[in-house]
């Protein structure tokens, strides 16, 4: 049986509602966020090329560079190092180094920075690593949707 002879429960659950020809929009409409530009939804690209370089700096600068701790004995020291890098970065800033490197950064959903709490929350949930790896149709992951925070273009 090809695939246009399927039975259409059977095509929106095996190529998701789009392929049932539900329009779901683009990531941020439901959001009020533009679709491209300046406060648009960051993409995966940019959203882990962030992750990646502040996790860099906090493993090799910080925790070797500066605390001089032991490659083969950091342990949990750069989690700890990311976190607080992250809490103090984007509870101020509103982005982190790797975060200002690409142009994104944190908003709350009703504009401006994410206070304090949301902050602390999302990163506690980012150090987990699953909730940011959940997402939904607007691109924020479990630890923005908690924090009630989105990643937007700069």
């Amino acid at each position: 049986m090809s695939s246009r002879q399927q039975p259409r429960w059977t095509q929106t659950w095996l190529g998701g509602v789009r392929s049932a020809g539900v329009d779901l929009g683009y990531p941020g409409e439901r959001l009020g966020l533009p679709r491209q530009g300046s406060g648009a939804v960051a993409g995966f690209g940019r959203r882990i090329g962030a992750l990646v370089i502040d996790w860099l700096i906090c493993t090799w600068a910080i925790a070797q560079g500066l605390l001089r701790v032991n490659a083969a004995e950091q342990g949990w020291v750069p989690l700890v190092i990311f976190a607080v890098v992250n809490i103090l970065l984007v509870g101020t800033m509103g982005m982190t180094f790797g975060m200002r490197l690409l142009n994104i950064r944190v908003a709350a959903l009703g504009g401006g920075r994410p206070g304090f709490v949301a902050v602390l929350a999302r990163t506690l949930l980012l150090c987990l690593a699953v909730p940011a790896l959940i997402w939904d149709r607007d691109q924020r992951g479990l630890h923005d949707r908690a924090a009630n925070t989105v990643v937007v273009r700069i």
